[in-house]
């Protein structure tokens, strides 16, 4: 096994620990709101979530960014690119939207790759070179594979689930014959939403991490993702962006600037370290 797979495989075991814990924080709260029956309802609530999120997750995130649809008339360049690199990849063609947005940014959306999109905005398309776009194109490409779309959803429909009970167990309080107890409950208030946000964040970062990786064996170029990283960082901080919040997670780089303790919450990984690990496999791919 080569040292890229090892490592997506060690992203993807990561992930599923990260998604079990989210689902545990879940089942943990409905047991302090009413005791194991309700712990079985919320785990039963979870399912529902889960397969909600899977259904419609490519519909939200078009809507939300304002992203339209692209024909290969319009755009012949980009169709062609998208084709040769899912021929690549052995993947269906996704459908392709420009979101007419001036920041240069690109994500992908869909619940399964035969169900799939990918949306650049008018600002990647006038920014890149054709190598760094097709670093970009295969990136997007890399998360529809992988079904990260699928994961990133899943695990920002439970997040907010956890948050929301959270505050449930703040007004009504939970089950007077619980074990936590009255002082469990109150810490339970405090932790659980940030251990929840804590966990989407590690899998947001986990699967950027991993694309990266896959988008580059795509291309066979790993430096041409890392110069459109690089360039996209710095378009990033110098054009804003109108995104729903909520969709961030998806979008190749950070839509919003983050210093301090906001960049310690980041949904994605340092940009230095992402290009540091995309150069490191010249040599395997070279």
């Amino acid at each position: 096994m080569t040292t890229t797979r090892r490592s997506n495989v060690a992203a993807m075991l990561r992930t599923t620990v990260l998604m079990a814990s989210l689902t545990g924080l879940l089942v943990l709260i409905g047991a302090l709101l009413g005791g194991p029956s309700t712990a079985l309802m919320f785990l039963g609530i979870a399912a529902v979530l889960n397969l909600g999120a899977y259904w419609f997750s490519d519909k939200l995130a078009i809507k939300m960014s304002g992203a339209q649809p692209v024909s290969e008339q319009e755009a012949p360049g980009l169709y062609q690119m998208v084709r040769e690199l899912t021929t690549r990849a052995d993947l269906p063609m996704p459908r392709l939207y420009v979101i007419p947005q001036d920041q240069p940014n690109a994500f992908a959306t869909g619940r399964n790759p035969k169900h799939s999109a990918v949306a650049v905005t008018r600002g990647i398309m006038k920014l890149l070179s054709e190598d760094e776009l097709r670093g970009v194109v295969a990136h997007e490409l890399a998360h529809i594979g992988n079904r990260d779309i699928l994961i990133q959803s899943v695990a920002a429909t439970i997040g907010g689930a956890i948050t929301y009970l959270a505050y449930m167990l703040l007004w009504f309080g939970g089950d007077d014959e619980s074990p936590f107890g009255l002082i469990g409950a109150l810490a339970l208030v405090i932790l659980a939403p940030l251990a929840a946000s804590l966990i989407q964040l590690s899998i947001s970062r986990q699967r950027e991490f991993s694309a990266d990786a896959t988008g580059a064996q795509i291309t066979g170029n790993p430096e041409s993702l890392a110069s459109a990283l690089l360039r996209l960082e710095e378009g990033a901080k110098a054009i804003p962006m109108q995104v729903n919040q909520a969709s961030e997670p998806l979008y190749i780089v950070k839509p919003f600037s983050g210093k301090g303790i906001a960049g310690l919450f980041s949904t994605h990984p340092p940009i230095e370290e992402r290009v540091r690990r995309l150069r490191q496999m010249r040599p395997a791919l070279g």
